[in-house]
């Protein structure tokens, strides 16, 4: 399997491509970003293209990736509501298009976030936004999941690039074995990441996953891969 990967220096994106590189059904990964992961790898290749919103002039090399897993994201806080909606709704629909357009009904996980509002008419601008971007993805021609984990407690080195999120996970470091008792709401960043590659290989009876069926997903079997890049 060849994985397209966005936002790959971001907490989940980080997680994801660590799974990525150990996992032996991954065949090749190209991270896309607007910076170089700094990684090296035998089967990681990294794209920094001049404009991230348009992907159009690398559609031929897209077209030969299985799969896309897209978690490029930003926080709402204290970010302007259009510019929230340009990066959220904006930027994912511009790749998403793109990808459909030159691999049809390719997997497609876009990774949102637990309380996504999907009737896009709650009070909650952040939910109003990734419930809309979720829903404009499922209409196009791509198999897509809505990936939406709860609370993620950052394993083998990730981080948060979010000063106020590195925070909170410093606080909560000694609540995480009483907080994995709770599937339903808490998961890991390599259990995220083993899940969406599950779903990526081998797809999911829903396309909308909370937490719970990502810990089930996650939990599956892992294959044999080489050592943890460093």
């Amino acid at each position: 399997m060849k994985v397209l990967l966005f936002g790959a220096t971001g907490m989940v994106g980080q997680g994801v491509l660590r799974e990525c590189l150990l996992d032996e059904r991954v065949e090749h990964v190209l991270t896309v970003g607007r910076t170089a992961t700094g990684t090296t790898h035998p089967k990681l290749t990294e794209l920094v293209p001049d404009d991230l919103s348009d992907l159009s002039p690398h559609a031929e090399e897209l077209a030969n990736y299985d799969a896309c897993l897209f978690c490029l994201g930003v926080s709402s806080a204290g970010m302007p509501a259009a510019e929230y909606e340009r990066i959220t709704y904006g930027l994912t629909l511009s790749v998403a298009r793109t990808y459909a357009a030159a691999r049809p009904n390719a997997r497609f996980l876009y990774v949102s976030g637990a309380g996504t509002d999907s009737t896009e008419r709650g009070r909650v601008r952040w939910a109003r936004v990734k419930g809309a971007t979720e829903n404009a993805v499922a209409r196009l021609p791509l198999d897509a999941y809505a990936i939406r984990p709860g609370f993620i407690q950052p394993q083998h080195g990730v981080t948060s690039k979010t000063p106020l999120y590195r925070r909170l996970y410093r606080i909560t470091a000694p609540l995480y074995p009483l907080l994995q008792r709770f599937p339903a709401a808490f998961i890991t960043t390599e259990v995220l990441g083993r899940a969406m590659l599950s779903v990526a290989a081998d797809g999911f009876p829903r396309h909308i996953l909370e937490s719970r069926d990502l810990n089930d997903a996650g939990q599956r079997d892992r294959p044999g891969g080489s050592p943890a890049p460093r």
